[in-house]
C-alpha cells in the first residue's frame, strides 16, 4: 500500500507520509467541497484501502482533487463523488488513491534494519541459498522502489552473484503508478544520493546524460513488482525470511493494523524477521506471536517456531 502523489512519479520521494493542510487548490476556490462530499470520499478510500482521512484533511483532500475534477470536465465535487460512487466509476477510484497520497522516503531509510539484515538475517540465508535453499523477501508498500532496491543492494554487497541462486524479493503497493515506476528503476541524481558511492557506481548506470541513474539488470531482476492490497486477499503461497512494513499502518485505523500485523505471522519464516517503521509498535494478537529482535524488528514467539 501507498501513498503516492505527482511528486513520486518524478522520482522525488518513496514510502508512506502524507502530508497535512496545504494550498486549498492551486485554483482557490474554483469549487465547492461540502462535508457530505468529503464524508463520501473518506468513506470509499477507507473501504479500498484502509486509509483513514480525518476532516482535518480537508484542504488536503481539495487540493489534490480539484485537479481530477477539473480534468473530468465536471461540474464539481459533487458530480465528482457520484462518478466515484457508480460502477463506471472504479478506475477513477484507482485515480483517486494515487491522488491523495504521498510518498516520503530515500534509499536506505532507517539504515539500522539494513544493518541488522547485513549482520545478522542474510549471512545464513546466503549459504542455505548456495546450497540450493529458497530465500524470499517481502517489502510490503514498497512505493517508488526505494526499499527493495535498498534490500537487494544489501543482499548483492555479501553475494555479487545473487541472481544465480534463489534469492527474490517482493515489492507491493496498492498504486500502479509507484509499482511502474520502482520496475522501470530510473531515479534522479537526489534520489540517489543517499546510496553509498561504492554502490552506486557499482549497480546504477548513468540515464540521460547523468540526469538520472538506472538500476542495472542483475539487481533489477531480483526484484518482482506486483500490485497488492494489504487489506485484500494474498496471493502468496510461501514463506519470508524478512517482511518490511514500514510507515505504512499509520494510515490506518487500530484495528485494521492489528489484522495486517496478525497476517503477517501467518507468512513469515519460522526464523523471519518483521522489519517496521520508527514510529510503529505491533500490537493486538500479533503481539502474542511476535517478540522484538531489535529496534523496531520482530521476529516468531519460541513457541510460535
Amino acid at each position: 500500500m501507498t501513498m503516492a502523489g505527482s511528486a513520486a512519479r518524478h522520482g522525488m520521494a518513496g514510502a508512506k507520509a502524507e502530508s497535512g493542510g496545504g494550498a486549498r487548490s492551486d485554483r482557490a476556490n474554483e469549487y465547492d467541497l461540502s462535508d457530505k462530499d468529503f464524508r463520501t470520499i473518506a468513506a470509499i478510500i477507507y473501504d479500498d484501502a484502509g486509509i483513514v482521512l480525518k476532516p482535518l484533511k480537508m484542504a488536503l483532500v481539495y487540493s489534490r482533487l480539484a485537479r481530477r475534477v477539473r480534468a473530468l470536465g465536471l461540474a464539481g465535487f459533487g458530480d465528482y463523488c457520484n462518478l466515484v460512487s457508480s460502477d463506471a466509476g472504479h478506475p477513477e477510484r484507482r485515480e483517486m488513491l494515487a491522488a491523495l497520497t504521498t510518498n516520503v522516503t530515500n534509499f536506505f531509510r532507517e539504515n539500522h534494519h539494513f544493518e541488522h539484515m547485513r549482520d545478522v538475517t542474510l549471512p545464513p540465508l546466503l549459504e542455505a541459498a548456495r546450497q540450493g535453499g529458497r530465500v524470499r523477501f517481502w517489502s510490503a508498500g514498497c512505493s517508488n522502489g526505494h526499499e527493495p532496491y535498498s534490500i537487494a543492494m544489501t543482499i548483492l554487497s555479501l553475494m555479487p552473484d545473487a541472481n544465480k541462486y534463489d534469492i527474490k524479493i517482493l515489492a507491493s503497493d496498492i498504486d500502479p503508478y509507484v509499482v511502474a515506476f520502482g520496475r522501470a528503476g530510473i531515479y534522479d541524481a537526489a534520489a540517489v544520493e543517499p546510496i553509498p558511492m561504492a554502490l552506486r557506481k557499482r549497480w546504477f548506470v548513468s540515464h540521460e546524460g547523468g540526469a538520472h541513474y538506472k538500476v542495472v539488470a542483475e539487481m533489477q531482476n531480483l526484484v518482482s513488482f506486483r500490485e497488492l492490497n494489504l487489506i485484500g486477499q494474498w496471493p502468496m503461497t510461501g514463506v519470508f525470511q524478512a517482511i518490511f512494513c514500514r510507515n505504512v499502518l499509520i494510515y490506518f485505523d487500530e484495528a485494521t493494523r492489528e489484522t495486517v500485523w496478525h497476517r503477517f505471522c501467518d507468512y513469515l519464516d519460522p526464523a523471519g524477521f518483521l522489519y517496521v517503521g520508527h514510529s510503529e509498535r505491533v500490537s493486538g494478537a500479533a503481539s502474542l506471536r511476535l517478540a522484538t529482535e531489535a529496534s523496531t524488528t520482530y521476529r516468531l514467539r519460541g513457541e510460535a517456531r
